[in-house]
């Protein structure tokens, strides 16, 4: 029985290094134009990569394009986690930085595509866009559990999460939504 990658060389740190170069200009291609107006001759331009080695590392726009917004998604997680497990700043402070990790950069004339575009393919997503957004979620009710209990957790944390949405259809600029979401987490978090 042969292995998936029989015939190629074991991945190196330059493939790495590659391939996340060509998910973060895939990204912000696809959040630029679009994902049905993307093509993969933009995607290799702005990649820096020929058209076959894009092809190489992925086999279909649709397979660039998930691996680029999970790329992405699994980004925001982890800084999420990360900010949230920081026992030296108050709740308030890591919740705030929380959802700026998540939300924040992704608000403004350009950051603002890359949700647009994320929000707008569904169903080439599957799975990821509803199991990540539930996943922030499990992490800012836990951290709201641990100083005010289980049962007040949840409807705090959503919310949360309610308020941040709102705000950031509303404000044009990531410093006016931080400045605004940290007044509603102050009156939610006691």
């Amino acid at each position: 029985m042969s292995s998936p990658d029989a015939g190629h060389p074991p991945p190196t740190v330059a493939d790495s290094d590659r391939r996340t170069v060509v998910l973060e200009s895939a990204m912000a291609t696809f959040a630029r134009f679009g994902y049905r107006k993307t093509s993969m001759e933009e995607v290799a331009r702005a990649a820096r990569i020929s058209r076959p080695g894009l092809y190489f590392l992925f086999s279909s726009k649709e397979t660039l394009f998930r691996a680029a917004v999970t790329r992405a998604l699994d980004r925001d997680i982890t800084a999420v986690e990360q900010v949230l497990a920081d026992s030296g700043r108050t709740l308030s402070e890591r919740l705030v930085e929380a959802f700026d990790q998540w939300a924040g950069r992704y608000i403004g004339p350009l950051t603002r595509d890359v949700a647009r575009v994320i929000e707008d393919n569904p169903d080439i997503l599957g799975e990821i866009i509803e199991t990540t957004p539930r996943r922030f979620e499990e992490l800012i009710t836990d951290a709201i559990a641990v100083e005010s209990g289980r049962e007040r957790a949840l409807p705090v944390a959503q919310t949360m999460i309610s308020a941040s949405i709102g705000l950031k259809h509303q404000v044009a600029s990531r410093e006016l939504y931080l400045e605004r979401l940290a007044v509603a987490i102050g009156l939610l978090v006691r």
